[in-house]
């Protein structure tokens, strides 16, 4: 934590963090104030007056001053004085006065001789009487040497912690880095801020109950949990929801990362580690929740380091130790969370340390009303805003995904000076989010164009016509992001994919390069990224679901993370016979995607047409040419129940021209 000290306004300022570089900017400002204080002068010691009184007779003073006290004189050489004094090379290197020194017993004596010298013409300079203290020349001695001591002891006794627990001491590196947040913290989380995640609040709302009842449990013999697991992709609240448990059980809570026990001393994770459990026993009860653990959990033995001893092994087998250590009734109890649960060490995952593994998964459909809901509250939306569609709009989105679509929306709002974040706010918020901003500043050919337009409008022509494929919302042909063209679906959350299913949907991606072929008698990478998903969609097929004709009910995926190595789990035979059935079904979809084409060739043509002189085409506008859908679904509903929210449907912007009629 950071020193903090009132001013006279009483209000808290940080003090500076010390840092280990200030000690060498002191001492090499220290020695470049020795280099300048010198001042860079010559001095020779003579032996006698006679000696001196020669260099007066040869005109060489320029001054002389008399330490009447110390019963030594000082002459100041001229520039002829100091080359017959001293050496040319000490001339040469040194740029300041020269001067020479003699001592002489009684003052009066000396005065008498310097009168003697003037009388004679042989010293016309400055005479001058000074009377200097010891002390002084002591301190300009033996003073420099005295401050380097005593700013070196200073920093020593930083570095060891000796005057105060300095944050960058050397030896409290194996102080904990953990955050405390007690029941009195400004940023107290509870469960209603975490919406959705209604399973794992249930199971995790136990642990709150252990620490507000503990002898609910223990009289009838059950012991507390010492830890629980939070298994989940990013983006889900799985630190929100550890969060909310201390902010429900008012208990506190300490917050660290796996990646602040790792560092490049040896021994130093082992010691934060045992720092850490000393504070939360003395905190008890409390919870400690330790945030991607897999950086220091992982399985160990797995790339043996020639024998050297490993710190990362060391900090888990303390962190073993530790969690296995404490009371089972001490009131100490572990959170951690990953989303690599399959490389952690089974000694962590086992029962005793690890007692439940909480898996927090993407939020569905009625969890992210919630979570909008939620990041809603605080905003200002138009009346009557339909937060179900939004929800389905964005499949697949975790709560943080969904926060940044809120807030992308009011960014759009007020860029745009409205008063209320509006329904078309979130649309464009969600195609900022997923594919980018809009690049109309980029320069495509009319041809470009036209190429896109049939590859958009195959898409949508098969996507319209198969039972399983997701429902069309929105097409356009306008750049954004990478793409040149993008097209927006309202998929179905199933729990449970059938064949036909994928099927479908590897038809509908096809149908941008079957359009192609048909339409313009050629092909373009435009399709790269669409073949790209057919061709991970036919593996997984194949490989993963045992879904292929000629090889059924055969399965290649490892569940549990173990990797197969340099082999792979079949022989060449049978990797030819897979690369054979993932050929045979996609050419099996894209000859079914020409051939329906084939059989909407018009209205595919018109709706072409549409997106050329629209650049964009709706739900409606597809609808105006093919007719209604001829399988709906909970999505299409809420299509419909928003159509008076979705913008007019196409008009042609030749008034001459007919507007196109709906297909019989």
């Amino acid at each position: 934590m950071d020193k903090k000290k009132k001013n006279n306004t009483g209000v808290k300022t940080k003090m500076p963090k010390f840092n280990i570089y200030w000690m060498y900017a002191i001492l090499l400002a220290f020695l470049a104030g020795i280099f300048y204080l010198d001042d860079n002068t010559m001095t020779k010691p003579l032996d006698t007056i006679d000696q001196f009184e020669e260099a007066v007779k040869n005109g060489y003073m320029d001054k002389i001053i008399v330490y009447s006290n110390k019963h030594e004189a000082e002459g100041i050489l001229s520039q002829a004085g100091a080359e017959a004094t001293f050496s040319p090379e000490q001339v040469k290197r040194h740029t300041g006065t020269a001067s020479v020194t003699v001592r002489f017993g009684d003052t009066q004596s000396f005065e008498k001789k310097i009168e003697y010298w003037k009388s004679q013409g042989w010293f016309k300079g400055q005479l001058k009487y000074e009377n200097p203290s010891d002390y002084s020349h002591i301190l300009w001695t033996f003073g420099p040497m005295v401050l380097f001591i005593a700013v070196w002891i200073y920093f020593m006794r930083r570095m060891s912690g000796r005057s105060g627990d300095g944050p960058g001491g050397v030896f409290s590196v194996g102080k904990s880095k953990a955050q405390m947040f007690d029941k009195d913290s400004a940023d107290k989380v509870t469960f209603k801020d975490v919406a959705g995640l209604s399973e794992a609040k249930t199971e995790i709302e136990e642990i709150v109950e252990f620490l507000k009842n503990p002898q609910r449990y223990t009289e009838l013999g059950g012991k507390i949990p010492k830890g629980a697991l939070l298994v989940g992709p990013p983006g889900t609240g799985k630190t929100m929801l550890a969060k909310a448990v201390a902010g429900e059980a008012d208990v506190p809570f300490f917050s660290m990362s796996g990646s602040d026990f790792v560092e490049m001393f040896v021994g130093v994770g082992a010691s934060r580690v045992r720092d850490l459990f000393r504070q939360a026993k003395e905190k008890a009860p409390c919870i400690v929740f330790i945030d991607e653990i897999d950086a220091v959990g992982r399985a160990r033995g797995k790339n043996p380091n020639m024998g050297a001893n490993d710190e990362r092994e060391n900090t888990l087998n303390q962190l073993l130790t530790e969690m296995d250590g404490f009371g089972s009734n001490s009131g100490v109890i572990i959170l951690a969370a990953t989303n690599r649960a399959d490389i952690l060490d089974k000694a962590l995952l086992r029962a005793g340390r690890f007692d439940r593994q909480i898996y927090v998964d993407l939020p569905d459909l009625n969890d992210r009303v919630a979570i909008f809901n939620v990041h809603l509250r605080n905003k200002k939306v138009e009346p009557g805003l339909d937060i179900e569609l939004l929800a389905r709009q964005t499949p697949g989105f975790s709560g943080a995904d969904i926060a940044n679509v809120t807030n992308e929306a009011a960014l759009i709002a007020a860029r745009h000076n409205k008063k209320q974040i509006e329904r078309q706010d979130f649309i464009d918020a969600v195609d900022r989010i997923i594919g980018g901003l809009e690049k109309r500043s980029k320069i495509l050919t009319d041809e470009e164009k036209k190429a896109i337009a049939v590859h958009e409008a195959g898409h949508a022509t098969i996507s319209w016509h198969l039972r399983y494929a997701n429902p069309l919302i929105k097409v356009t042909i306008v750049p954004r992001g990478k793409a040149l063209g993008a097209a927006w679906y309202l998929p179905e959350e199933r729990q449970i994919t059938p064949t036909q299913a994928i099927l479908d949907e590897m038809c509908a991606t096809l149908g941008g390069r079957a359009a192609e072929e048909l339409f313009l008698g050629r092909i373009s990478t435009g399709a790269a990224n669409d073949l790209e998903r057919v061709t991970k969609q036919a593996y997984a097929m194949v490989v993963y679901y045992g879904m292929s004709e000629n090889l059924p009910n055969l399965s290649y995926y490892d569940s549990t993370g173990q990797s197969y190595g340099f082999s792979k789990p079949y022989s060449d035979e049978r990797a030819k016979m897979i690369d054979h059935e993932v050929s045979r079904i996609i050419a099996e979809q894209y000859e079914r995607a020409k051939q329906l084409l084939q059989d909407k060739a018009e209205g595919h043509g018109r709706l072409a047409e549409v997106l050329l002189n629209r650049e964009v085409i709706f739900t409606e506008d597809v609808e105006k040419i093919f007719g209604k859908r001829q399988w709906t679904s909970r999505t299409d509903e809420i299509l419909h129940a928003a159509e008076n929210q979705t913008p007019p449907p196409f008009e042609p912007s030749d008034p001459s021209e007919p507007a196109p009629e709906p297909e019989a």
